[in-house]
């Protein structure tokens, strides 16, 4: 455990899934509500006790609903699950029977595997895919931006009762309004997976699901800056909208999603909740809802088109050509190089990175490219000079592993970065410059 706190403070964290959490959420986490069973939900637990821990959850609920300006008679939300994979599955498991159809954006392009995707060979990935039929909608080879007139085209000979919008590696805006012109002409529950714009959501720095969605999911992590697990927001109440699809809604005028997805999550999915997550959730959201939340998603998006504008000098390809929100999408392929040596080369230098596919590219076998991050840096203090000197060290590392595969080769690539000059001197000129920056939850 301590050897990954150093590694922490004196590496650069660039994984746009991850972030640095204040002491409060990890005083929650590791508190004495651990000790506390509570399968059910508040006011109807299958055990005693419990008076506290309802008021907890709650309390999350009415913090989850401000920090989103969400209405309580229109909206309804649950906190219980583990993580947005868990709480996409409950969505599902709650509103469709097996092999009932879905359709999301493809992992290739940018999407999730919870959203449904088979591998070439025809290998089902994920629950999402074992139980119930999926077919995936793809980007614009050409630009890397979703084709939103493929996608109805696709949904409309597929006929999905639920179409699912976000992704975990897209770095432009949704066009929500055509989703739901879309959802309404196939007949579909359109739901989103906002898990990496959630904070950007509630910030209102970047378009709103909720204008448009009747599901609404994400982790609770992320840009967030909260403990991990997840969410999901559903409408409820009066329903207004005009559908032409076979979907069934209990009653033409209300929506019926609040007890389905509430049973899903439990006792059809999970058993009891992990309160310390909710007690952290509920102290995340507090945060979320203030200025100075705002002011931090604010320096996010700066510093990713900072990250963006700076590689775009230093002749890097990036997919769309930039950003609108968090995170860049860098194909490596035009220095003949892997995501995967890339992510090597960088954890041996203290920084963190991840590998992911490049649409057209080999992907389930050797990405093309990397997905980098602003939140975690940001949350400590980086600004966008700071990610100009972020950049300087990534094309450092891309010379480096040019280098090693000229000389070694694939085969021996990894041979090669042992005990390598170019590697060590690299590597303490990263942790000399992020040991500067304040740790969230660590410093005293």
């Amino acid at each position: 455990m301590e050897r990954e706190r150093e590694r922490q403070v004196r590496g650069i964290e660039l994984i746009a899934s991850e972030n640095f959490v204040c002491r409060a959420v990890l005083d929650a986490l590791g508190s004495h509500l651990t000790n506390k069973y509570s399968e059910g939900h508040p006011g109807a637990r299958y055990y005693g006790g419990n008076q506290h821990i309802d008021a907890i959850e709650r309390l999350c609920h009415e913090r989850a609903l401000t920090a989103f300006g969400l209405d309580p008679a229109c909206w309804g939300v649950n906190v219980q699950p583990y993580s947005c994979t868990s709480a996409n599955l409950a969505v599902y498991t709650g509103l469709l029977l097996p092999k009932d159809r879905i359709m999301g954006l493809e992992p290739p392009s940018g999407g999730h595997v919870s959203h449904g995707y088979y591998t070439p060979s025809g290998k089902k990935v994920s629950g999402a895919s074992i139980f119930f039929e999926s077919l995936s909608y793809k980007v614009n080879p050409q630009n890397g931006y979703i084709d939103y007139d493929k996608l109805e085209d696709r949904a409309m000979d597929f006929h999905p009762k639920i179409l699912i919008c976000g992704g975990s590696s897209y770095p432009r805006e949704w066009d929500f309004a055509r989703m739901r012109l879309i959802a309404d002409k196939c007949g579909a529950v359109l739901m989103c997976d906002m898990a990496h714009i959630s904070g950007l959501v509630a910030a209102k720095e970047c378009r709103s699901p909720f204008d448009y969605c009747d599901v609404v999911t994400s982790t609770t992590h992320k840009n967030l800056r909260g403990p991990r697990g997840g969410i999901i927001f559903f409408r409820k109440g009066k329903n207004l909208r005009k559908r032409t699809g076979s979907f069934s809604q209990g009653d033409d005028n209300d929506y019926d999603f609040e007890d389905k997805i509430n049973f899903a999550v439990f006792p059809s999915l999970q058993g009891g909740p992990h309160n310390n997550h909710i007690a952290a959730l509920a102290i995340t959201l507090k945060q979320v809802a203030t200025p100075e939340y705002k002011a931090y998603i604010q320096q996010v998006k700066k510093n990713a088109q900072a990250l963006a504008s700076a590689l775009l000098r230093r002749k890097c390809r990036l997919v769309t050509g930039g950003t609108d929100n968090h995170l860049v999408l860098w194909d490596l392929r035009t220095f003949g190089l892997t995501g995967k040596n890339f992510e090597k080369v960088c954890e041996l230098c203290h920084i963190s990175i991840n590998k992911t596919p490049i649409y057209g590219d080999n992907g389930s076998i050797s990405p093309g490219g990397v997905r980098i991050g602003t939140p975690a840096m940001t949350t400590r203090g980086c600004l966008e000079e700071d990610f100009e000197v972020i950049a300087d060290f990534l094309i450092r590392a891309t010379q480096i592993a040019g280098n090693v595969l000229k000389e070694h080769g694939k085969k021996e690539f990894l041979r090669g970065l042992e005990n390598n000059k170019d590697i060590i001197e690299l590597g303490n000129q990263v942790e000399s410059f992020a040991s500067q920056f304040a740790m969230p939850g660590f410093d005293v």
